[in-house]
């Protein structure tokens, strides 16, 4: 009984001595952690799975913010007046309206960031894999497209404010901002180092990619989808101080892209990249659908500025996309008015919750090399693309431009086309303010307590200035923190 007595009481001492505590930690498996991923032979599809999530969400969250600020569209919401009034009045700092940096109208710069850190861990992961050197290559262009898109997101939104673009490490450090010149340039260099991976990338990822990637699902076929997203960049960087040598870089992008200059039906001009959806448990549904949301309406002008095909008909671009008859919406009532235009429009763009959401289409492509055309001195080639999109997509008559009309008036000719072409595509603001022209978007109320303004940037959220100004009371700040601006980021 003794001797029992004893080695019960040893294993006890035994079992007590084992327990430090370095062994009490014990990983939660709910948790992933790059480490965790690392040794998972199922860690890339899951970190790849995670990033195509976070390129659907850098997509899927443009469209309604970009598509008020463009003049676009309305989220009218009976319940929170400040989707209209954050985008359409803002807040006025010294008698100047601005949108105002902790409020609603901060979108795109969390998520770009997200998708960056996510990036990293994901690439670490890869180094550390079996993978072999091709599917590593692979592997690293596709992330590498999905980083440059996702700054693209930011500095489009952001344009002469900058933006930071190291991802640290520690990620509790505070990057320094940059110029917007310098966000363009890594922006084109990191597309090129994702299409100079992808060409070494055999002939298959390391993955699956959704079905939104339907012929684009291969590192050669990818690279296209890389070049296509370059092309986007290129231009919107050669509006922003790049110039006719950006110009060229989009020339040679779209060359590379899936660019099919000769469209003339609509799943030709379609064919592209896409963001599915799905009522599946876990997955997230269009929440742009016409089926579910009632609170997004057309901006009456979309209508109202549509041209007219021979016959006295619409454009068949505003016939298709428009969806009228809609109870009249004029936005939040206030005792002083309404603080936007009445609108009974809506879009008919996405019909259900599961309708795939476009992240770059061949129409756009076309229009894309239209305006690089005309950016290199070769105003004949413009208008003919121009014509391309505008006659078979829009079922117009052709243009009146001719090689003696003003590049001005061929802009214009290009951006009505990009207008009706990519309804809600999250590109008219930033078109606009590229080529200054935001003061010809419609004021719904001029003037007034309720009076309507045009912004040219988001902000850059308060929560990022004011981590930045406690890193810089700290003395750790390395940047600057806005342009002119030591203290405050925002605009």
């Amino acid at each position: 009984m003794r001797m029992r007595s004893l080695g019960v009481a040893f294993g006890l001492v035994a079992a007590v001595a084992a327990c430090s505590k370095d062994n009490l930690n014990i990983a939660n498996p709910n948790v992933v952690t790059v480490e965790s991923a690392q040794g998972d032979p199922a860690s890339i599809q899951l970190l790849a799975t995670g990033l195509l999530a976070d390129l659907r969400g850098l997509v899927t969250g443009a469209p309604m913010p970009l598509g008020i600020l463009g003049r676009e569209s309305y989220n009218l919401t009976p319940t929170e007046g400040r989707n209209t009034t954050g985008y359409l009045i803002g807040i006025s700092v010294a008698g100047v309206q601005k949108l105002d940096p902790s409020g609603f109208a901060t979108g795109l710069w969390g998520p770009g960031f997200n998708a960056r850190r996510d990036a990293l861990n994901y690439y670490k992961a890869v180094e550390a894999s079996a993978l072999t050197a091709a599917q590593k290559s692979a592997a690293r262009g596709f992330a590498r497209t999905i980083e440059a898109f996702a700054m693209m997101q930011v500095i489009g939104t952001r344009d002469t404010l900058g933006a930071p673009i190291e991802i640290l490490e520690d990620f509790t450090a505070v990057a320094p901002f940059v110029t917007r010149d310098s966000v363009y340039k890594w922006i084109l260099a990191t597309f090129d180092a994702g299409a100079t991976n992808l060409a070494a990338g055999g002939t298959a990822f390391p993955f699956t990619l959704h079905t939104g990637f339907a012929g684009f699902n291969t590192p050669a076929t990818f690279a296209q989808f890389n070049r296509a997203l370059k092309a986007r960049a290129a231009a919107w960087y050669a509006t922003s101080g790049g110039g006719t040598g950006a110009w060229q870089q989009a020339l040679t992008a779209l060359q590379g892209s899936f660019l099919n200059a000769t469209a003339t039906t609509r799943a030709q001009f379609d064919v592209g990249v896409y963001q599915i959806f799905s009522t599946a448990a876990g997955d997230a549904t269009n929440g742009l659908s016409t089926a579910t949301n009632s609170n997004f309406y057309a901006h009456m002008s979309f209508q109202q500025n549509a041209e007219l095909k021979a016959d006295g008909s619409p454009d068949n671009r505003m016939t298709a996309k428009h969806r009228g008859g809609l109870p009249s919406r004029a936005g939040l009532q206030t005792a002083d008015g309404p603080v936007s235009q009445p609108t009974t429009n809506g879009y008919n763009i996405w019909p259900t919750s599961t309708t795939n959401m476009a992240t770059i289409r061949n129409e756009e492509l076309i229009l894309l090399r239209a305006e690089a055309r005309l950016g290199t001195g070769d105003k004949a080639g413009a208008i003919a693309d121009l014509n391309q999109v505008r006659q078979n997509s829009g079922g117009l008559p052709a243009s009146t431009l001719t090689a003696a009309s003003s590049d001005d008036a061929v802009i214009t000719g290009i951006l009505y086309e990009k207008r009706y072409s990519l309804a809600m595509e999250a590109q008219r603001w930033i078109d606009m303010r590229r080529y200054n022209k935001l003061n010809l978007l419609p004021i719904d109320i001029p003037s007034g307590p309720n009076k309507n303004f045009v912004a040219r940037v988001m902000p850059i959220p308060q929560g990022e200035c004011n981590a930045r100004n406690l890193a810089a009371a700290a003395g750790s700040a390395t940047g600057i923190l806005g342009p002119g601006s030591s203290n405050s980021c925002a605009p």
